[in-house]
């Protein structure tokens, strides 16, 4: 097995952008633009909690940075540095490589270097952990406790797929389901190993909407932060939800939890007053993504979902919680 410095030295000990000082001193340096804040997110990965052994670690390393760029975007925030801590049972080059190739791929995509980190040694299986920096103009990053009544809320691309690709690898999809596991898994598995942060379309929303978050953890979970924090609650229409087509010929419980509640999105929820509508749809053309009106903010401090028939739906599935089981 190689040591910490020649796995570091060997496959992360790539050139950063002029003016930043990268791995190689006790700190990292970096300069934030003049007049605009720095903006931080940290996320971790463990395996067998939040993704499963025989990923490819080129997806992987994809998706241990772009689970944070998504928190950046969920603000509003540019990308600029990134820091990596890896722990690992052992020094295989193969995968090490693979994963430092995927994660490099999405960090030039979005200008966001690979300025430090640790590594060491783990008894306990693959652990990721990953801090990403950004800038943002202060005035208009999208905070949770923005929204105000009234605010349509809008939702980007398609909901549901992680949620059924993670039930399918776990062996958790329901028995009437299972005929259609190997066409579902095909249709969805990307959603779930390859997410794409919305990083620009964060960005260019950010002149319009008021609150925003990223629904890693389940659009009533997280769509809920923003309703606690801004002292605010919501309605929503089922029928409104922007529904993965793969997803339309399973049972109403199943889809139900998965749009609802599933995690591992990494789509954004925004509320934006009705005057913003023709910016939101102009938007969504430009960058090429589906970006659905799903409700309203409402007085009531309460979240309430309609079906087809108008029907209240309770109870409402639970979302995401690291600390359940």
């Amino acid at each position: 097995m190689g040591s910490e410095f020649d796995l570091i030295s060997r496959f992360f000990k790539r050139p950063v952008p002029h003016g930043m000082l990268g791995g190689g001193d006790d700190c990292a340096l970096f300069q934030v633009t003049p007049g605009l804040a720095l903006a931080t997110s940290k996320d971790l990965l463990l395996e067998g909690r939040h993704f499963f052994p025989d990923v490819d670690p080129f997806l992987l390393g994809h998706k241990a940075l772009a689970v944070n760029l998504s928190d950046l975007a969920a603000m509003g925030a540019q990308p600029k540095a990134c820091l990596l801590g890896l722990a690992l049972p052992a020094f295989d080059e193969r995968w090490l490589a693979r994963f430092a190739d995927g994660f490099y791929s999405l960090a030039d995509q979005h200008g966001c270097a690979l300025i430090g980190g640790d590594t060491t040694r783990s008894q306990a299986g693959i652990v990721i952990s990953v801090t990403v920096l950004g800038e943002v103009d202060p005035t208009r990053a999208m905070r949770r406790d923005a929204a105000q009544v009234g605010d349509d809320i809008w939702v980007s691309g398609c909901l549901g797929a992680a949620d059924v690709a993670c039930r399918i690898l776990a062996g958790e999809l329901l028995d009437t389901e299972a005929s259609q596991s190997v066409s579902l898994l095909t249709q969805t598995r990307q959603a779930l190993e390859k997410p794409t942060p919305r990083v620009q379309l964060g960005r260019r929303l950010s002149a319009y909407a008021h609150a925003a978050i990223d629904i890693s953890d389940g659009l009533l979970q997280d769509l809920g932060h923003i309703l606690q924090a801004s002292g605010v609650g919501a309605s929503l229409q089922e029928t409104q939800l922007p529904v993965h087509p793969a997803l339309l010929g399973l049972s109403d419980m199943v889809l139900r939890r998965a749009v609802l509640a599933g995690g591992d999105v990494y789509e954004l929820c925004l509320t934006a007053a009705t005057s913003q509508r023709h910016h939101f749809e102009r938007i969504a053309r430009e960058e090429g993504i589906e970006l659905t009106r799903i409700g309203q903010i409402t007085a009531e401090k309460a979240l309430h979902v309609f079906d087809q028939a108008g029907q209240l739906i309770q109870p409402l599935p639970q979302g995401f919680d690291h600390f359940r089981d």
